[in-house]
């Protein structure tokens, strides 16, 4: 059972998305063609196999519009779907469900879309003992959502931001001189709450790095024969997360090396949406 993001944390991305599409005159066609007071039932229907998310997004886009509207998840999020299965029933108003149809598949379609692929990456490691995470690589104001979505599918999630873990990336390396001076400034900074995590493109940095006790170390577009001996190195002492350079075809190997973490960016920057439809009935 995926833990569901509170109605408070959605319901802006929801409205922002309605008043996008709404823009200064309302739904011009719906007031055109339908009565004011016509009601319609509906289903969200999938259109093709993947794992449901976001049915908080389109049920609030409906209610936006109608309060008394009535919406029934016949889904979870988080469940396997597939073609011509019924993920949730509505009945509205029907000027304001017409009006929210695309606003409530957006979210919905690209959500789902997000744990999909998300799950295709943990079966893709399946057995090997490593875990499949997120990156900040998201949709503008959607990091939360499509965060979620990773986990409906199975993943982790990596930092939301800037300000829960302290990650230091090459940049930062190359600003304070190295990857030991980057991590004496963290230590000194950081809280006792506060993670670590360091970036290293190399087994020298790695063992730069070592004697600073960072939390997580990042091993930046490593070749499998490299990782492996970054595993031998550490011993488990640390956790190690792989990163770049990873696909469904590679996650696996990279897996099998023995690293405990995958990142992987294209779980939200990439993930095709699935495609979900509003029927009428």
């Amino acid at each position: 059972m995926i833990a569901p993001i509170p109605d408070l944390l959605i319901q802006p991305v929801v409205s922002a998305a309605l008043a996008e599409d709404l823009g200064r005159a309302g739904d011009v066609t719906a007031q055109a063609c339908i009565a004011a007071d016509a009601r319609l039932d509906a289903v969200f229907a999938a259109r093709q196999n993947g794992v449901v998310a976001g049915l908080a997004c389109a049920r609030l886009a409906a209610l936006a519009l109608d309060p008394a509207a009535k919406f029934e998840a016949m889904v979870a999020d988080g469940d396997a779907i597939h073609p011509g299965q019924v993920l949730a029933k509505v009945e509205a108003n029907a000027r304001a469900l017409l009006s929210a149809e695309r606003t409530a598949l957006n979210l919905l379609g690209r959500l789902s879309g997000v744990a999909t692929l998300a799950r295709d990456y943990v079966q893709a490691v399946a057995g090997t003992g490593a875990r499949i995470a997120d990156t900040r690589k998201t949709t503008p104001g959607l990091r939360h959502l499509e965060k979620y979505a990773v986990r409906c599918g199975g993943g982790l999630n990596h930092r939301f931001g800037l300000d829960d873990a302290i990650l230091i990336k090459d940049n930062h390396v190359a600003a304070c001189g190295g990857v030991g001076e980057a991590l004496k400034r963290a230590r000194a900074a950081a809280g006792h709450l506060m993670k670590i995590e360091v970036e290293v493109d190399s087994l020298a940095q790695l063992e730069e790095a070592l004697p600073h006790r960072p939390d997580v170390i990042m091993l930046d577009n490593f070749s499998l024969e490299d990782l492996a001996k970054a595993v031998a190195m550490t011993a488990g002492a640390v956790t190690l997360e792989a990163s770049g350079g990873v696909n469904l075809q590679t996650v696996g190997g990279i897996a099998r090396t023995g690293v405990q973490v995958i990142s992987v960016g294209a779980l939200t920057h990439s993930a095709s949406v699935l495609d979900i439809g509003l029927d009428a009935v």
